[in-house]
């Protein structure tokens, strides 16, 4: 009965905050609440400093303790529309606490701390407002030195709108992995419209014209033999160049990857402030030369918008001696580079292919990524400049 008294408490909610670090890749941040308990121990350690001797202290305090430990844990798994009760309830702890320990103050913290993930951003610094203003009110009808009660109202007011903050940003960055998503989709959508209508055009007009001389040549046959023998030849002719315009087709839609990607790479780094152009020439790619390019635009793009500070980025692809040749550069700030987990994957996506990576980073100079592919001798390039800045 006790296990399954205990997986009922640890069981989690579909939209809980435990839910959610468990989803997160980050594994540190699925402990990140339970580490904040340490500033619990403040309620231990508070008596001891007070001007004020408290002989009935610890009892009061271990069962606040024990009930704070059950509405902690219910705040993180429990359903969402159970916070603000869990909160206001933790808030009513400091308030039962305060005649028997100053150290109570640090409930009241914990509540400020856990209403903005009870509403909304505004609501939740009105509320940390009201509970510290009637917190002080009581502080002083309970004759308690000040520096306790300021230390409890700063520390109220600045965790609150810490996490005020903290959460307006992920939910912007959300939005702005939605963006991206929905940007890769709409590159992906229009690519296969375009493609679609080339193969709709070019297979509509060749196929007419090979039934048109095939019905020709069949009638010719038995009269003239040299006549229907010439037809055939021009449907043998119109088919090959058919196969040619179809196997070009293909390879544009091979390029959709790098096209979405560049497009999702620059709605990342102009919401961020930043100027981004490009310049790609026309590549017949391999599938898995296009995957290799594509994700190494991502990664660069994702490292200029977390760590280059920089101004401006842009990004080539030109193709000569047999090779295709991917650049990103930028003005940030440069400095050694430090190869995670993203530079070591890309190399060795790279090296897979016979390739080679690049990067130079000057400080106060930028960073510039280079990546070079080999090409087959029989590709063709032609090349052409796309949309810049």
């Amino acid at each position: 009965m006790t296990t399954a008294l205990f997986r009922s408490l640890f069981r989690t909610a579909p939209d809980s905050l435990a839910c959610q670090q468990q989803a997160s890749a980050d594994v540190g941040m699925r402990w990140f609440p339970w580490i904040n308990l340490v500033w619990s121990v403040w309620l231990f350690i508070t008596p001891f400093y007070s001007d004020k001797y408290y002989s009935t202290w610890l009892w009061p305090t271990l069962s606040s303790y024990a009930v704070f430990l059950f509405l902690f844990q219910r705040f993180h798994y429990d359903h969402p529309r159970h916070r603000l009760a869990i909160a206001l309830a933790i808030g009513a702890l400091g308030f039962a606490l305060l005649p028997y320990n100053p150290g109570s103050q640090s409930y009241i913290i914990y509540a400020c701390a856990f209403f903005p993930f009870c509403m909304s951003a505004r609501k939740a610094l009105l509320t940390i407002c009201a509970l510290l203003a009637l917190y002080s009110v009581a502080w002083l009808a309970v004759d308690i030195p000040m520096i306790y009660m300021s230390s409890a109202v700063i520390a109220g007011v600045v965790v609150g709108v810490f996490n005020i903050g903290l959460l307006q940003k992920l939910r912007s960055e959300a939005q702005l992995r939605l963006s991206h998503e929905e940007v890769r989709r709409l590159a992906a959508l229009a690519e296969r419209e375009r493609i679609g209508r080339d193969l709709h055009d070019l297979l509509g007009h060749t196929l007419s014209l090979v039934a048109l001389k095939s019905n020709l040549a069949s009638r010719l046959i038995g009269h003239d033999p040299e006549a229907a023998r010439k037809e055939m030849d021009d449907v043998s002719n119109v088919a090959r160049d058919a196969l040619a315009q179809v196997r070009r087709a293909v390879s544009g839609i091979r390029a959709a990857g790098l096209a979405a990607e560049l497009a999702s790479a620059r709605l990342l780094l102009e919401s961020d402030g930043v100027r981004f152009s490009y310049e790609m020439s026309e590549v017949a790619l391999s599938a898995e030369q296009e995957t290799v390019l594509a994700l190494a635009v991502r990664e660069a793009v994702t490292n200029i918008q977390r760590h280059a500070r920089a101004e401006g980025a842009s990004v080539s692809l030109r193709s000569a001696d047999r090779q295709v040749s991917l650049r990103i550069e930028d003005d940030g700030r440069g400095g050694a580079i430090v190869p995670g987990n993203g530079l070591c994957g890309m190399r060795e996506r790279i090296e897979s292919l016979g390739g080679r990576l690049r990067v130079d980073a000057t400080p106060g100079q930028g960073t510039r990524v280079e990546v070079t592919l080999p090409l087959p001798a029989t590709i063709a390039v032609q090349a052409v400049d796309a949309p810049g800045e």
